[in-house]
C-alpha cells in the first residue's frame, strides 16, 4: 500500500547549527595543529551569547573567541538588529581535559565509548539517499546560496530557515511524488509575506523540486505562521548535537543517540557512523541490495565492534548473513582502521555541520566514496 514520509533539515543560520558549526571549527582548528588531540566540544547560544564548553586534550592553544566570532559572522549574524552578531556577543569557555579513565582506554586503540552507530543507503536517489531528506537539505541550501551569492535576488532575507518535505510513496515502495513543502525563513521586517511565497517558489522550490514530481495536489507552506522576523539564537537557544535526525537519514533510518559536531574521530559516535554509511552506500552502489541498513556497536576501550548487524529489507542479492561476513572479513572497523581508511585525522569538520553528513560531493566526504565497491562484488560472486 502507498503511503507517505516527512524529513526536515534546517539552515546554517539555525541555533542549533550555529552550535555544531562552532563545535566543529574549534575541532578543525585544534585537528589542524595537533592530528591526535581528543576533542569532545560543546556549544550553547542565546540572545548574545555563546558558550563553550568540554573536554579537550591537546598541544594547540585555540583562540575560542576569535573562531566563535568568524563563524558567527560566516554565517552571516552581522546586524546588532539580530540581537546576537559577531561584533557584541559575549563568548564564554568553560574547557576541561579528557578523563584520564576515558584517556587510558582510547589510548590503546579502543573505542572512546560504548554505543551504537547505523549507517543507511537507498537508491532512490543519484546521492543513495532518502528522498525527502535530500529534498529537505537542498531547499535551505538555495535559500542560503542566495543570502550569500545573490542577495539581490530576495535582499530581505536573513539567516535562519527550515525546511520540511513529504515524499508519497507508491505500492512498490518508491518514491511517486513531492505531497507537501514547508519553508521558514527569517526575513527583514519591511517585506511582505505575499512577495516572500512568491519569490520561494520561484527562486527556490521551482529550481530545488523536479516538475515531475509536483502536481496540482501538492501543497506548499511559506513561512505559515505568518511572520518570521525573529530568528536565530535571539528567537531560540542553541545547542551543539541536537539535530542528530537532520545530520543523518531524515529519520527514515535508527539512529544511536551520538551528536557528531565538536567530536575528533576517536570517538566512534562519529567515525563509526561514517563507517557506516561507507558500507551501506557501497554495498547499494554495488547493487547487491536497494536499501541496506548498517549497524555496530562498541565497547569502551575496546576496538572491534561488539556487534555487526546488516539489513537489506529483502532488497539483497546475496543474504544479510553473507553480508555480514564480508564485512567481518574484509574491513577494518576498529577506530584506527575507520581512522586511516577514511582520513580522518584532517581539518574536514565545519563543512559537515551544515546540511548534512551524508551524501554530498565533496571529495573530503571519504565515507561517500564507492572504492569498496569492486571487493564487494568480488565477495558476493565467491561461492
Amino acid at each position: 500500500m502507498s503511503y507517505f514520509f516527512t524529513s526536515e533539515s534546517v539552515s546554517e543560520g539555525h541555533p542549533d547549527k550555529v552550535c555544531d558549526q562552532i563545535s566543529d571549527a574549534i575541532l578543525d582548528d585544534i585537528i589542524k595543529n595537533d592530528p591526535t588531540a581528543r576533542v569532545a566540544c560543546e556549544t550553547f547560544c542565546a540572545t548574545g551569547l555563546v558558550l563553550v564548553g568540554g573536554e579537550i586534550t591537546t598541544k594547540h592553544y585555540v583562540d575560542v573567541p576569535k573562531l566563535v566570532r568568524e563563524v558567527v559572522e560566516q554565517i552571516g549574524y552581522t546586524k546588532g538588529e539580530y540581537r546576537f552578531d559577531h561584533h557584541s556577543i559575549n563568548v564564554m569557555s568553560a574547557i576541561n581535559t579528557q578523563s584520564p579513565d576515558i584517556a587510558m582506554g582510547v589510548n590503546t586503540g579502543g573505542a572512546g565509548d560504548q554505543g551504537m552507530m547505523f549507517g543507511y543507503a537507498i537508491n532512490e536517489t543519484p546521492e543513495l539517499m532518502p528522498m525527502a531528506i535530500m529534498y529537505s537539505h537542498k531547499l535551505v541550501k538555495k535559500l542560503a546560496d542566495i543570502r550569500k551569492k545573490n542577495l539581490k535576488l530576495m535582499p530581505y532575507l536573513r539567516p535562519d530557515s527550515k525546511s520540511q518535505v513529504t515524499i508519497e510513496y507508491d505500492d512498490n515502495n518508491k518514491p511517486k511524488r513531492v505531497d507537501a513543502i514547508v519553508i521558514s525563513t527569517q526575513h527583514d521586517g519591511y517585506v511582505s509575506q505575499k512577495k516572500i511565497r512568491e519569490d520561494v517558489i520561484k527562486n527556490v522550490i521551482n529550481t530545488v523540486i523536479p516538475k515531475k514530481l509536483m502536481d496540482k495536489k501538492t501543497k506548499i507552506y511559506v513561512n505559515p505562521t505568518g511572520k518570521f522576523e525573529i530568528g536565530g539564537p535571539h528567537g531560540d537557544t542553541g545547542l551543539t548535537g541536537r539535530k542528530i535526525i537532520v545530520d543523518t537519514y531524515g529519520g527514515k533510518a535508527p539512529h544511536g543517540g551520538g551528536a557528531f559536531s565538536g567530536k575528533d574521530p576517536s570517538k566512534v559516535d562519529r567515525s563509526a557512523a561514517y563507517a557506516s554509511r561507507h558500507i551501506a552506500k557501497n554495498i547499494v552502489a554495488a547493487k547487491l541490495a536497494d536499501e541496506c541498513l548498517i549497524q555496530v556497536s562498541y565497547a569502551i576501550g575496546v576496538a572491534q565492534p561488539v556487534s555487526i548487524f546488516v539489513n537489506t529489507f529483502g532488497t539483497g542479492k546475496i543474504s544479510d548473513e553473507k553480508l555480514s561476513n564480508i564485512i567481518q572479513n574484509n574491513i577494518d572497523l576498529t577506530p584506527a582502521g575507520i581512522i586511516k581508511r577514511l582520513k580522518l585525522r584532517r581539518p574536514i569538520y565545519r563543512k559537515t555541520a551544515a546540511y548534512g553528513h551524508f551524501g554530498r560531493n565533496d571529495k573530503d566526504f571519504t565515507w561517500e566514496n564507492t572504492d569498496l565497491k569492486e571487493m564487494l562484488i568480488k565477495e558476493a560472486n565467491k561461492k
